[in-house]
């Protein structure tokens, strides 16, 4: 996935200290497949990739919060490649941005936003919708799910194509654990996937990306441990079933 679709959370050596590094990629990922994935979602600002994100709703695009970058943001979709040469036609100016409002940073929780786009889209063959859990449910571990986007690789290669990886949940109270050996207090609401006892998993530029499991966008990309090498501490999500209502009434607002 490309430079943004994850918010990377770099642990240095001697503090242990979190810094945010904008990026993520697709570890051990393949070119997804012609006529799947047809919801993702690349966020751009100035017409450059920056996040991931996935369509919802024919007006609304999901995506993380810290995904927010100050710059004319606007959204591909339709498209697995987004080379700038052939997917402008594709391009969706974007109207309102909607955080979650205790959103302050990944590390704190809440890492959601919703996009309402400047026009409606029209689902077709190319675009299609991805649902998300109508109320709040727990996902079980091991459940196999899929994660995509796109941006450098674990060669540090820029791809335009859209990548997509398997991973699988991770137990809560494992992922608390590994995380606490390196001093960090996860926030709530989150889900854990990949990284962890796996090479596979998001990485810098797969933020705001949905994690999906069994055909159903249950996670949205938010941090991770910075640096890729995995295995290490597990990804971390942002769980949508948390924030059902809130998406809602969002929606309903039509703002």
């Amino acid at each position: 996935m490309t430079k943004a679709f994850s918010l990377l959370l770099s642990v240095t050596l001697t503090s242990l200290a979190l810094t945010g590094a904008f990026g993520a990629d697709i570890i051990n990922g393949k070119k997804a497949k012609k006529g799947s994935l047809l919801y993702m979602a690349s966020v751009q600002i100035n017409e450059k990739h920056n996040c991931g994100g996935f369509l919802i709703n024919s007006s609304y695009v999901l995506t993380a919060a810290h995904c927010d970058k100050q710059g004319d943001m606007s959204v591909i979709l339709g498209t697995h490649n987004i080379n700038p040469k052939g997917a402008n036609e594709k391009r969706y100016r974007v109207q309102n941005k909607h955080k979650h409002p205790p959103y302050k940073s990944p590390r704190t929780g809440n890492d959601i936003m919703l996009l309402k786009l400047s026009e409606k889209v029209k689902i077709s063959k190319d675009v299609k919708l991805v649902t998300i859990p109508s109320k709040d449910r727990p996902m079980k571990p091991k459940s196999k799910c899929l994660v995509a986007g796109w941006g450098e690789t674990e060669k540090n290669n820029t791809v335009n194509d859209l990548l997509v990886t398997d991973v699988l949940i991770i137990d809560k109270t494992v992922c608390q654990s590994e995380w606490k050996k390196i001093d960090v207090k996860l926030p709530d609401n989150i889900l854990c996937a990949g990284g962890y006892e796996t090479k596979s998993g998001a990485c810098q530029g797969d933020s705001g990306g949905p994690l999906v499991c069994s055909g159903q966008a249950v996670g949205i990309v938010s941090f991770n441990m910075g640096r890729c090498d995995y295995p290490n501490a597990p990804n971390i999500y942002t769980q949508i079933s948390k924030y059902t209502q809130w998406i809602k009434k969002v929606i309903s607002g039509g703002a």
